[in-house]
């Protein structure tokens, strides 16, 4: 059945255009974001009132969306601030400092490690708990901020994210979706997955050191808490040690207890959060003795005066995205058609159906529905999709089902999962101090390089 398409689904469409041609000449998108989400509400409902009621509304929606990945930044930031002016950030660094020792080593080192601990329990809390002891280092060895960001990024949020071999959450809902094995999906998704990942990684990595090299990207020895002079005689160096020692430790506990426990996700975020809220309290009360109390509050009031000034520019982006999914009928109400199943869905499903069906054009099909569903910044909620058009294309011609499947759903979430998407990328974006915008325009070119020779590759492999 064809996908009915309404006025509605062409104004998103419009609108992200021109988002990405904003972001793409460097411009703010809030006011652009602001009058998509404006004129859908106005078209959906007919009224002034609900209109401008659905700006505010939307609001609300992508906070509360967001405000896990909000806390957990805060957080970890108000941690850094105290590990940094205690001087035990000095101590724990010690040991990478002795190992990275130029900008290429802390690249690949930096991510291939994210890649590694993002498979056990996914990227985010992967980035909290990286970015406060690796990021100083690769400053120092001359990797910019934004190298760091993009490092930790690409391998976790895509490569880490899209393969999913140890969780599984990706490859179980697309094999649902496609009527195939969970196995299935994974031994389909390794080359990809490799092709994917070496392809982009090394694009990144090419033009980074194009950019350094000609000046376009400086290196710089601070972070966002990492300046050394903020460091103050608060601790002995017996302190300091036992210290250095103690923090990794206790999150090295946290990774036990997330595979122990199998959480993930928002769990797994929560455990990490909560772990440095804990080595928080306790170094605020050592450092600062009688002002331990009021410098645990000042130091998280730092962290969140951070965190939102990060999140600030995000929240309309987000909010005109997430219209495309769930949040539509949450925020607006229920005036999609009785079939849609949300507006970015409702896209790909469409170029599904108008496409004729060879195993070439099946390849470039799948990888464009797995990038419109991952528009919504989830990455997830459109692979179920993916998955159910990877088998109609796998029947039609005869093969391939597992390789399609395993495609879609690679693109959907390096599109959407975390590397294209502005506010999926604040996790590393906010660790590392830069600009989510700055960094989804850094990794664009290199994702669309990965996903072209990605989707050529699995035409062979069909």
């Amino acid at each position: 059945m064809e996908m009915e398409l309404t006025a509605l689904h062409w104004i998103y469409v419009v609108f992200i255009a021109l988002i990405i041609g904003f972001m793409v000449k460097r411009r703010d998108t809030t006011l652009i974001c602001i009058i998509g989400i404006f004129l859908l509400a106005l078209v959906a409902t007919g009224s002034l009132a609900s209109s401008i009621s659905g700006i505010f509304n939307s609001f609300i929606f992508a906070i509360t969306e967001l405000m896990s990945t909000i806390l957990i930044i805060s957080i970890i930031v108000a941690m850094s601030t105290v590990l940094t002016k205690s001087g035990i950030n000095d101590v724990m660094i010690a040991p990478f400092a002795k190992f990275i020792k130029n900008p290429t080593l802390a690249f690949w080192v930096i991510g291939i490690v994210m890649m590694v601990i993002s498979w056990f329990f996914w990227p985010s809390p992967a980035v909290a708990l990286l970015g406060a002891v690796l990021l100083p280092v690769a400053l120092r060895a001359g990797l910019p901020a934004l190298g760091v960001a993009m490092a930790m990024n690409l391998f976790g949020h895509g490569i880490a994210l899209s393969g999913d071999f140890i969780i599984q959450a990706a490859p179980k809902l697309t094999g649902d979706a496609a009527s195939i094995p969970v196995g299935d999906v994974i031994a389909a998704s390794i080359p990809l997955v490799i092709t994917m990942g070496v392809v982009t990684t090394l694009s990144a990595f090419i033009l980074l050191k194009r950019d350094m090299k000609l000046g376009r990207i400086k290196a710089d020895n601070e972070g966002f808490v990492q300046d050394p002079t903020m460091s103050e005689d608060l601790l002995t160096l017996g302190q300091k040690k036992f210290f250095a020692v103690f923090i990794p430790i206790a999150f090295l506990l946290d990774v036990v207890a997330l595979s122990i426990l199998k959480l993930q996700g928002g769990d797994a975020t929560a455990l990490v959060g909560g772990t440095a809220v804990f080595i928080l309290l306790v170094l605020s009360l050592v450092a600062h003795k009688q002002q331990g109390l009021e410098k645990s509050t000042v130091y998280l009031i730092q962290g969140f005066q951070f965190g939102f000034k990060v999140f600030g520019p995000v929240i309309p982006i987000a909010a005109f995205f997430y219209l495309g999914d769930s949040g539509f009928n949450q925020i607006i109400g229920d005036y999609l058609p009785k079939t849609s199943l949300g507006i970015v869905n409702d896209l790909g499903a469409a170029l599904a159906a108008s496409v004729p069906l060879t195993k070439e054009i099946a390849a470039v099909t799948l990888t464009g529905i797995g990038a419109i569903t991952g528009l919504d910044g989830s990455g997830f909620s459109g692979i179920s999709l993916a998955g159910s058009v990877a088998k109609l294309f796998g029947t039609a011609i005869g093969g391939g089902t597992a390789t399609l499947t395993a495609l879609g759903q690679i693109t959907a979430i390096w599109v959407g999962g975390g590397t294209l998407i502005p506010w999926a990328l604040i996790p590393a974006a906010a660790i590392c101090n830069v600009s989510p915008f700055e960094l989804a325009r850094r990794n664009l070119l290199p994702v669309t390089i990965g996903l072209a020779v990605t989707t050529i590759v699995a035409m062979f492999l069909i």
